[in-house]
């Protein structure tokens, strides 16, 4: 057997650090993964380098910013010409698999509603059209009834199996897989087929698509299928294994659906309890209250109460399931002898506000809720295990995990490997970027969204292009992030400071590849 370490990374999507049991969520029962984070290292401050789906997965692939390596905002794609850390992976011999979702190129087959003013111009964008084929993901891709067979390797994996979308109606070679097992899989999918339930909240539908068909389900089978042919290789492994949920829709299958009552959860930070509400939540109140939101969208809304308090039951439904998916791969490693020399790394691509402010989804706020996401590092060599309060970014993934391989890093990456400090060495960061660019125009904002978002001495300090508010919270004092201090005269002082270092963060994080060639 190899001597190189195997990894199984786990990434789900769209769930907050606090939703889990091992981050100390009071209802949710989440026993593998606790169990993952007993043996491992749990990190407590652990963030990403954009709260959106596309940008942040782009950014764990390479360890890189999204203003660097291109894909800034959902609906562009990683360009092709990005080296991933799955790359230099594969180079040294690695065995790399992809089960689940991928989402580096969109996968929506829609058009984006806000046109490029540019677009009738002979030459419309300041890059020249790329020759990748940024569409592999795409639905009309999948329709045949025949394996379409992506190019491979993709992104470094020379193995891909594509999850693509959300909920019961994923794409991909999930989508071939289910027509094969049922003659018409639509009249099971979507709100239109929907089980009867007393639910309220939007997006939520009782799906009578049955656990055994669902995509968590298919991602588990195809990974634990994975393990078992890796048993006495030679090649080390690399399995990336992506679930889609507990992204919304909210559609947790069978058992799953009432195995939480909603009367058991509570909204620890109501919108009534922000002291001095910035602009965009005055905007989605008034929404709420005249009856305009926008709550069927890819996008965050407003909700009730009641409707918070469903979304959480059922995303907490849809985690377990996860859970035991996680425990069924757990125990496959085990029964293979790949136990003992797996590294298991276990994360999400952002957050969902769940709540916060009454808010669903995510949108341009940075709050934490969406931003800092869990990550357990466990290691069968290291004998480190408990807690981390490190200033830590999914940037640091790629560095990390190959130094753990004992790999070179490739120049350009501008995350920190964590092995120094997971071995007992001090970490040293005192402050994280994060960046956020919206595709379209959101919550009461002219344009899109676009931000920049400092952490440090226990404050968050967000910049909003062109617009005349910011927000400064002292998260020690106000870890709910209730009291905006952007405008305390008192506060003056350390937002002109923070201001300086965030600036000095956005020059750290400007492209530094390629190596120069000459002199000049």
């Amino acid at each position: 057997m190899s001597q190189k370490p195997n990894f199984l990374f786990i990434i789900t999507d769209q769930q907050r650090a606090d939703f889990l049991g091992c981050y100390g969520h009071p209802v949710l029962k989440t026993p593998n993964i606790d169990a993952l984070a007993a043996r491992g290292v749990a990190f407590d401050e652990f963030h990403t380098a954009s709260p959106v789906c596309m940008p942040n997965r782009a950014s764990i692939m390479t360890g890189r910013y999204p203003s660097v390596h291109g894909l800034r905002k959902n609906g562009l794609h990683l360009p092709e010409h990005n080296v991933t850390f799955v790359d230099a992976l594969r180079a040294e011999g690695y065995h790399t698999t992809l089960i689940g979702k991928s989402h580096l190129q969109p996968f929506t087959g829609r058009d984006i509603p806000q046109s490029n003013p540019a677009a009738q111009a002979t030459i419309p964008d300041a890059w020249k059209p790329l020759e990748d084929d940024w569409q592999q993901e795409e639905p009309q891709r999948w329709e045949g009834e025949q394996d379409y067979h992506i190019t491979l390797p993709y992104y470094g994996f020379e193995h891909a199996d594509l999850v693509s979308r959300h909920g019961d109606q994923c794409g991909g070679h999930y989508d071939l897989w289910l027509r094969q097992q049922l003659d018409d899989p639509g009249r099971l999918q979507g709100p239109a087929n929907q089980l009867p339930h007393s639910y309220s909240c939007p997006q939520a539908y009782r799906t009578a698509l049955p656990e055994r068909l669902h995509p968590t389900r298919y991602v588990e089978q195809r990974a634990c299928e994975f393990i078992d042919t890796q048993k006495d290789q030679e090649q080390p492994f690399f399995a990336f294994v992506s679930f889609p949920d507990p992204h919304h829709p909210f559609c947790p299958p069978g058992a799953y659906w009432d195995l939480y009552d909603p009367d058991d959860f509570f909204l620890s930070r109501p919108v009534a309890s922000h002291k001095n509400p910035p602009p965009y939540l005055t905007h989605l109140q008034q929404a709420l209250a005249g009856g305009q939101r926008q709550a069927s969208t890819e996008k965050g809304f407003m909700a009730t109460d009641r409707e918070v308090r469903e979304a959480m039951a059922l995303t907490c439904g849809m985690i377990t399931m996860i859970d035991d998916a996680v425990g069924q791969m757990l125990a496959r490693l085990k029964a293979n002898g790949l136990d003992d020399n797996t590294v298991v790394i276990f994360t999400s691509d952002h957050g969902d506000y769940l709540g916060d402010y009454n808010l669903l989804l995510k949108g341009p706020a940075p709050m934490r809720g969406i931003t800092r996401v869990p990550m357990i590092w466990s290691d069968p060599a290291e004998p480190l295990a408990g807690r981390s309060n490190a200033l830590t970014s999914a940037i640091d993934l790629a560095p990390s995990i190959l130094e753990r391989a004992g790999i070179t890093p490739y120049h350009g990456i501008q995350g920190t490997s964590l092995l120094p400090m997971l071995q007992g060495a001090d970490w040293t960061r005192k402050e994280l970027l994060i960046e956020h660019e919206d595709n379209i125009a959101v919550w009461g904002f002219e344009h899109p969204a676009h931000s920049r978002t400092l952490l440090r001495e226990g404050y968050r300090l967000t910049l909003f292009q062109g617009q005349d508010f910011g927000e400064l919270y002292d998260l020690n004092q106000d870890p709910d992030e209730s009291n905006n201090l952007w405008g305390s005269p008192g506060h003056a002082g350390i937002r002109n400071r923070l201001t300086e270092r965030l600036v000095q963060s956005m020059l750290a994080a400007t492209e530094q590849s390629p190596w120069p060639k000459r002199i000049a």
